[in-house]
C-alpha cells in the first residue's frame, strides 16, 4: 500500500512560538474585510495562523486538504488562497494547476504558497503554475501578513481617480490597467495578477532598461525586499502569453547582466 509522503522535518515550535508573540502585537485593520481561504493541514498551524489573521481584519475559511479547498474556492469565492504545499490527498501544486484552469473569475484566485520544503525547484514550478507569491515555512507572521496584503493590493482593480495612464498600446498589444487584461490581435492573455503588474512595469517605462531590484521594488513596493531570481520565472510566464515565440522574445528583451527593456516598437 502506497502511502502520500510525509511533510519534511520542520521545527514547528518555533513558529508555533512565532504566532504566540504575533498575537500579541496583531492589530485590527476594520477596513480591510477580505477572505482568505486556509488550504493547510496542520490544525494546529491553522487555528494559530487563522486568529492571527482575523485579528489583522480578514475573514478566514479553513480547509484541511486539496479536495476540500477547492470545493470551498468554487462554493464561497475567497479574494485570495492560502495553500500548503504537501496535502495528505493532493500536494498543492496540484491544487495550484486546477485552480488556474477553474472557469472564469475563479481562475484569476490569487494563490500564495506556504511550505516546509526548501528545494528551489519547487518554488520555480509552484511560480510556473500560475502561484503569486511564495513564503517558505518557518516564516514571520509579519511578513506573511504582508505578503498577503501586496499581493491583494495587485490584484485590486486600477483606482479609476490615479493620474497614470489606463490603456498601453503597442501594436497589436493592449494593455487595459481597469480590467487588469493583456489583449493581442483582440485575443485576451492569461496572465497572473502578479504578471500583469511585472509587465505593466516595463510597458510604463518602454523603451528604458530596468535591473531586476527596479522591477521588483516599482510592483511590490519598499514593504518587501526582492528575494532570489523568481522574477525571471514570471517572464519566462509572461513570454509564452504574448511573445509569437517565446524562445525569440521581440516584445521582452534582455539585457544580459542587467536586465529587461520593453520594445517600444512593436507589430
Amino acid at each position: 500500500m502506497k502511502h502520500p509522503p510525509r511533510k519534511p522535518h520542520l521545527d514547528l515550535p518555533v513558529l508555533y512560538r512565532c504566532f504566540r508573540k504575533a498575537h500579541l502585537g496583531a492589530r485590527h485593520d476594520a477596513h480591510t474585510m477580505n477572505t482568505l481561504l486556509l488550504i493547510e493541514d496542520d490544525h494546529r498551524l491553522a487555528n494559530m495562523v487563522g486568529e492571527y489573521l482575523e485579528q489583522s481584519g480578514f475573514a478566514v475559511q479553513h480547509a484541511a486538504n486539496g479536495l476540500s479547498g477547492l470545493q470551498a474556492l468554487q462554493h464561497n469565492t475567497p479574494d485570495m488562497v492560502l495553500l500548503d504545499l504537501m496535502l495528505p490527498d493532493i500536494d498543492g501544486l496540484e491544487v495550484c494547476k486546477r485552480i488556474r484552469a477553474l472557469p472564469g473569475a475563479l481562475a484569476q484566485t490569487p494563490v500564495l504558497m506556504l511550505t516546509a520544503k526548501g528545494d528551489p525547484m519547487d518554488r520555480i514550478v509552484g511560480l510556473e503554475l500560475g502561484a503569486d507569491d511564495y513564503l517558505p515555512k518557518p516564516f514571520e507572521p509579519r511578513e506573511l501578513l504582508a505578503r498577503i496584503r501586496a499581493v491583494l493590493r495587485r490584484h485590486a482593480p486600477g483606482d479609476a481617480a490615479s493620474p497614470t495612464q489606463q490603456t498601453l498600446k503597442f501594436g497589436s498589444l493592449e494593455l487595459d490597467r481597469d480590467a487588469r487584461t493583456v489583449r493581442i490581435r483582440g485575443h485576451v492573455c492569461d496572465l497572473t495578477a502578479y504578471q500583469f503588474d511585472l509587465l505593466w512595469v516595463l510597458a510604463e517605462r518602454a523603451g528604458r532598461v530596468l535591473s531586476r531590484d527596479q522591477i521588483m521594488e516599482a510592483v511590490r513596493g519598499r514593504e518587501l525586499e526582492a528575494f532570489d531570481r523568481s522574477i525571471d520565472v514570471h517572464m519566462g510566464r509572461i513570454r509564452a502569453a504574448i511573445e509569437d515565440d517565446a524562445k525569440n522574445p521581440k516584445r521582452i528583451l534582455t539585457v544580459r547582466g542587467v536586465g529587461y527593456v520593453f520594445a517600444k516598437q512593436q507589430d
